[in-house]
């Protein structure tokens, strides 16, 4: 506005000045020049000649007021110019001027002026000066809050925001996916009627399907009825009092008490079955006087004991805060895991015969099988490799039972020859024998079986043979090697373990490549977050859960979060066969899982709370 007035006062300024130039100043401070005599002849005729209008004009340009219009001229000229070749100017000297409103501002160019100046003796073309202003810049955009767990850079990081949700979005992408119809037809209201499964008959009360006496076998029918509770049936005891006694009438088979009672060292008192000691403890101790590298608690933090039983082994192990799973098969007793589950010991029922164990590589560190029966060495010691895949590289093996003191009878004297040359060929070293104790170490690396003649027996295992391939893969008479950068064998001691990424989530099959970590630790933040309310919302410490199963466990947060809280339960996480397998993860950090396709039946487990989610 200050520039459009100023140039639009400017012609008339000259205007003021024109009638001036023609004649001499009349005003008293030029009466001190001295006047112009012209002869007398040229002043009465006008200038004809070139040279007569020269001296003419030279007498405008001397006049005081045309020095003053030349340099008004000039100074606009200037101004025009400054304005005119540098556009910032103005928008900071007189954003003042600027009218602002809610929409981002815009500069209105000055209107163009034109100045004319006409004269007898000085002629000017007509010149036009527009003065340019440029659009003041928008303001910044208002930065969003970053969600997801992917930084500013593409990577993952565990440093996230879950943001909040817009169901407009769901909305449109439904639209998208010409959605709809069926959004229409999810709001006619629908009836559906519920009907009630009837209860199966008594003598499937200890029914285990897809089970028989040593292998898993799947019908083509299954059962459409609730298994029924066992006549008496109560609510298991708190732990750790169910440790050591359980309610009578909560096993639908008591046989195993009256056949074997004093072996196991279990008694029935009133309504009750109570567990003695039985000496686990002082056996314990022997383990650890004869191997004290075992270190219960620490180095050693997964156990597996075959052929259990009850769970004895187990029982006493869980003072050492060592997490041990017994594992069982059907036999004339039926199911002895059921004894087991109801103390609140982890147990299942598995068939160790034909077909790999559902368990990870190199998942337990130390593994036992002790007076079960079992013998280890038969077809070509297919269930003691299996055994050695495993065992963690670099930890132990013990082998307890009559046969290890092979004194007495030939027959057992062989047995342990046949055992000690075995696991001598698949390079497991025996640490110490003692009374009816045996104890091996497997190797740490595969030095010792490259190192073996041509030929030895048993063989390699192929290296295109997955070694966490599990779910309905048979046994197969081989060593399975173990990996070139020691993933596996170099995990940190307890508790450091269940909460530092293990070297083998790197080895996995993912999607994910280089994130691997962040996820496994965004996992267990987002659960350590919200285990809170899980434990109010279902008065877990009231309850007293012990028996949990996490049915999609990913890397094992839920359970670790459980174990932060220092909560009295186990966890058994689950991984589906049909998602990554993170088993290798979840025993690297101390914990306990299976695969299992939830397609199909899972063994008969005892659970008091079941984490179920997607």
């Amino acid at each position: 506005h200050f520039l459009h007035c100023y140039f639009s006062l400017l012609p008339f300024c000259v205007c003021l000045l024109l009638p001036n130039l023609a004649a001499p100043a009349s005003n008293p401070t030029a009466a001190t020049a001295p006047p112009l005599h012209l002869p007398p002849t040229a002043a009465a005729m006008k200038p004809s000649s070139p040279t007569a209008a020269v001296g003419t004009a030279l007498h405008l340009v001397k006049t005081p007021n045309f020095v003053k219009f030349a340099a008004v001229a000039l100074l606009s000229l200037s101004v025009a110019l400054l304005f005119y070749h540098h556009p910032s100017f103005p928008s900071a000297a007189f954003s003042a001027f600027t009218f602002a409103s809610n929409s981002s501002p815009t500069a209105v160019p000055a209107n163009s002026t034109s100045t004319a100046l006409n004269s007898t003796s000085i002629a000017a073309n007509t010149t036009s000066t527009i003065l340019k202003v440029k659009k003041l810049p928008p303001p910044p955009p208002s930065v969003a809050q970053r969600t997801g767990i992917v930084d500013e850079n593409g990577a993952m990081t565990e440093d996230f925001d879950v943001g909040e949700f817009d169901p407009s979005l769901m909305e449109e992408l439904r639209d998208l996916k010409g959605g709809a119809e069926e959004t229409e037809k999810r709001n006619e209201p629908e009836i559906v009627k519920y009907g009630k499964f009837k209860p199966c008959d008594e003598s499937k009360i200890d029914y285990i399907p897809c089970l028989d006496s040593f292998e898993r076998h799947c019908p083509d029918s299954t059962l459409v009825c609730i298994i029924p509770m066992p006549n008496g049936y109560q609510k298991s005891l708190p732990w750790p009092r169910s440790r050591d006694e359980l309610w009578l009438h909560n096993v639908p088979d008591t046989r195993l008490v009256q056949d074997q009672g004093s072996q196991y060292s279990m008694s029935v008192k009133d309504d009750k079955i109570s567990f003695q000691d039985g000496g686990s403890d002082q056996y314990l101790n022997l383990v650890s006087q004869m191997v004290p590298e075992i270190d219960f608690g620490h180095q050693t933090r997964i156990a597996l004991d075959i052929g259990s039983g009850i769970g004895s082994f187990a029982a006493s192990l869980f003072k050492y805060n060592v997490v041990t799973l017994s594992i069982g098969t059907k036999d004339v007793h039926k199911n002895q895991i059921q004894f087991a589950l109801e103390r609140g010991l982890p147990a299942m029922v598995a068939g160790f015969g034909a077909r790999r164990l559902p368990y990870a590589s190199q998942a337990f560190d130390l593994i036992r099988c002790s007076g079960s029966g079992i013998d280890l060495t038969v077809d070509n010691g297919v269930l003691l490799l299996e055994v050695n895949r495993l065992l963690r590289a670099g930890r132990y093996f013990v082998w307890g039972g009559p046969q290890v003191d092979s004194n007495h009878e030939r027959s057992l004297e062989d047995q342990w020859k046949e055992m000690e040359d075995l696991a001598a060929r698949i390079c497991w070293q025996l640490v110490k024998k003692e009374g009816n104790v045996g104890i091996w170490c497997k190797p740490l690396n595969n030095s010792c079986y490259l190192g073996r003649e041509i030929g030895a027996q048993p063989p390699l295992c192929s290296s295109s043979e997955d070694p966490d391939n599990v779910w309905y893969v048979n046994m197969t008479a081989c060593i399975t090697p173990l990996p070139k950068d020691g993933n596996g064998g170099n995990v940190s001691v307890w508790p450091a373990r269940l909460h530092s990424p293990p070297d083998r989530l790197q080895s996995i099959k993912m999607d994910a490549m280089i994130s691997r970590k962040e996820l496994m630790k965004a996992e267990s933040r987002y659960w350590n977050e919200i285990i809170g309310s899980y434990v109010r919302a279902f008065h877990w410490k009231e309850q007293n859960f012990r028996n949990v199963l996490d049915m999609r466990a990913g890397f094992g947060g839920f359970a670790a979060a459980l174990n932060d809280l220092e909560l009295t339960s186990w966890v058994m996480n689950v991984v589906p066969v049909n998602g990554f397998n993170t088993l290798p993860v979840i025993y690297d950090r101390g914990l306990l899982g299976v695969m299992h396709d939830w397609y199909a039946h899972f063994p008969p487990l005892v659970f008091i709370h079941i984490q179920v989610r997607n």
